[in-house]
């Protein structure tokens, strides 16, 4: 499998909030974007990045949640983040696409009046 995806340069701000070495959290992102290319099939589109990001951060919450704390606060969750991130993003793209339907109909309707008249 050809790894097609550079490192993204959140992952150290990434490790820095889980607690974990840059490392690591290079060597759960190479995880997760193997996994994600065997999931999808493909090493590009949306769904094949949103599965990459949502492996990531499951990984870094699967390994922070097995080292011990010592004592320390623990460290966040950080798929809010991603599941935050996607619900907006869907709301834009349902926001846009009644936009294009409600012009589609208006337009459709004024012409369709005009061929009548």
């Amino acid at each position: 499998m050809k790894n097609s995806m550079n490192a993204p340069k959140i992952l150290p701000w990434i490790a820095k909030k889980a607690g974990i070495s840059d490392e690591l959290a290079l060597k759960l992102w190479r995880r997760a974007v193997s996994e994600a290319e065997y999931l999808t099939g493909k090493t590009e589109g949306s769904e094949y990045y949103g599965l990459v990001l949502e492996r990531l951060l499951a990984l870094v919450e699967d390994e922070t949640g097995s080292v011990p704390q010592y004592n320390l606060t623990p460290a966040p969750r950080l798929s809010w983040m991603w599941h935050h991130q996607n619900r907006m993003s869907m709301l834009s793209l349902m926001a846009a696409q009644n936009t294009y339907r409600f012009w589609q109909n208006a337009w459709g309707n004024l012409y369709g009046q005009q061929k009548a008249a």
